[in-house]
């Protein structure tokens, strides 16, 4: 399929891929890289090359060109049967078509026409969609690597994918969140989004099961109970400080209390100044911790409870989007599913009475084989359809679910900051507490420092005396 060209149908940013080429819906390019896994490599017109989502573009129609076989090329050199004609899809894969019936098939044909030349297999799938050939490839053509969608080893292959061995198929999917995704190993779209990072967007696309091991939740649920709750411990660190609040209201009361007792206040002298300084004191402190605890419950308190009032609201509208985007995304599976089995049944029934022609040729079988191909057909374009909605949903997903978890990964940096920034401002009103406490001390350490119990026995008798003691003679 290198070097054939293909039209955008959408528009791509090319940021889901580290080499993603960016495009515009209608532009044309030309493939480089097909590999399987639903990521094609392309080329632009102005030569920008990348990669992008094979669901995002569609090959242009090419006409099949008849090639001779080459000496050597088809097993023992043999000639084709008679009517079978060697020919090249526009993808670069041989198949052959008889001019007779109109079958078409992978595989060499032997001597038999209309049976395939390895002894006991069966027909492989063919270009086109019904299988037989037209003058012009089918859109709906399947060829190998056209669908991302990936299936477990043992269901059936879709139309024109070859069958791939069984360790092989299962070896290059693996299904995350219900849903079958290409191993990561074999898929360069599913190297880390951010690898120098432990981001969300890159560690929970898959289910874990609970600690009982009966349940699992999905990896985005994980992430929800994580924000949900930081939350809880948020409030519960703001109840926290208002124990803490109480606490200080309580003992700035009790100092209040205290600073108005009348014990020792008849203390004189420069004692009783001190006294009355360390009293007052009292008063001061209880008026600082009654500022502390006013600006605890404003400055840190209700910023802890209402950063993001309704944050579990918000964090129900998350689960939800994504939630619904898996059930869409499995139920666009299903469908695949179901049209894959009808296209099948429908090839089957084809080939059944294409077996019935070559036995009787009748005017009845062959109108049942109109039908029938007409119904393959349709049951062909069914399944691309299908399959074009599926890989619409799982590229909605896809972006949803980084977007998403890249939020969510930033609301918890913005949270655990917001927590940090208040706890910091706790610390810094608990030095200026303890600062305004230190300088209502202060005067009574000067006083303190003043008190002269020889000056004050000195006032003190001063004050109180009662007359000078002088010794009298006695006389006889």
């Amino acid at each position: 399929m290198s070097g054939s060209r293909c039209q955008t149908l959408y528009p791509f940013s090319g940021e889901r891929h580290r080499q993603g080429l960016r495009f515009a819906a209608g532009e044309q390019l030309t493939l480089l890289q097909v590999p399987d896994g639903g990521w094609w490599e392309g080329q632009k017109e102005d030569g920008l090359r990348g990669w992008f989502p094979a669901s995002y573009v569609q090959l242009l129609e090419q006409k099949p060109r008849k090639v001779t076989p080459q000496p050597g090329e088809d097993s023992l050199n043999c000639p084709l049967p008679p009517g079978w004609q060697s020919y090249m899809s526009p993808q670069g894969h041989r198949y052959y078509v008889n001019a007779f019936t109109n079958e078409t098939t992978w595989e060499r044909p032997s001597s038999v026409p209309g049976t395939p030349r390895s002894p006991g297999s069966q027909k492989s799938a063919v270009p086109a969609a019904n299988g037989y050939h037209t003058p012009v490839t089918p859109m709906h053509q399947m060829e190998p690597g056209h669908m991302s969608l990936r299936k477990p080893s043992g269901d059936p292959q879709s139309p024109g994918s070859p069958r791939l061995p069984r360790r092989l198929a299962r070896e290059s999917s693996r299904t995350i969140n219900c849903v079958t995704f290409p191993h990561p190993d074999t898929m360069q779209e599913q190297q880390l989004l951010k690898p120098t990072e432990w981001s969300y967007c890159d560690y929970f696309w898959a289910d874990k099961k609970d600690p009982q091991g009966n349940n699992t939740v999905s990896g985005f649920e994980i992430l929800l109970q994580k924000q949900l709750k930081g939350k809880q411990m948020q409030k519960e660190m703001a109840e926290f400080v208002r124990e803490r609040i109480k606490i200080e209201e309580e003992y700035a009361k009790n100092l209040s209390k205290l600073s108005q007792n009348s014990l020792a206040a008849q203390e004189e002298g420069t004692l009783g100044e001190a006294w009355a300084q360390l009293k007052k004191s009292l008063a001061d402190e209880a008026e600082v911790h009654l500022k502390f605890s006013s600006k605890l419950q404003s400055e840190v308190e209700k910023p802890l409870l209402n950063f993001r009032e309704n944050f579990k609201k918000d964090m129900k509208k998350y689960d939800h989007h994504i939630a619904d985007l898996r059930k869409q995304l499995a139920s666009r599976y299903t469908a695949v599913e179901k049209a894959r089995k009808a296209l099948t049944e429908r090839q089957k029934d084809l080939e059944m009475k294409t077996q019935q022609l070559e036995i009787k040729l009748s005017n009845k079988t062959e109108e049942e084989i109109k039908k029938a191909r007409r119904k393959s057909t349709q049951a062909g374009d069914d399944l691309m359809r299908c399959v074009d909605l599926y890989n619409q949903a799982q590229s909605k997903w896809f972006e949803e679910m980084v977007t998403s978890t890249l939020e969510l990964e930033r609301l918890e940096v913005e949270r655990v900051e917001m927590i940090r920034q208040h706890l910091c401002q706790y610390t810094q009103l608990r030095h200026e507490t303890d600062m305004f406490n230190q300088s209502t001390i202060e005067p009574v350490d000067q006083l303190l420092q003043k008190v002269e119990p020889a000056k004050d026995r000195e006032l003190w008798v001063q004050e109180h005396k009662t007359g000078d003691i002088r010794p009298v003679d006695m006389e006889i």
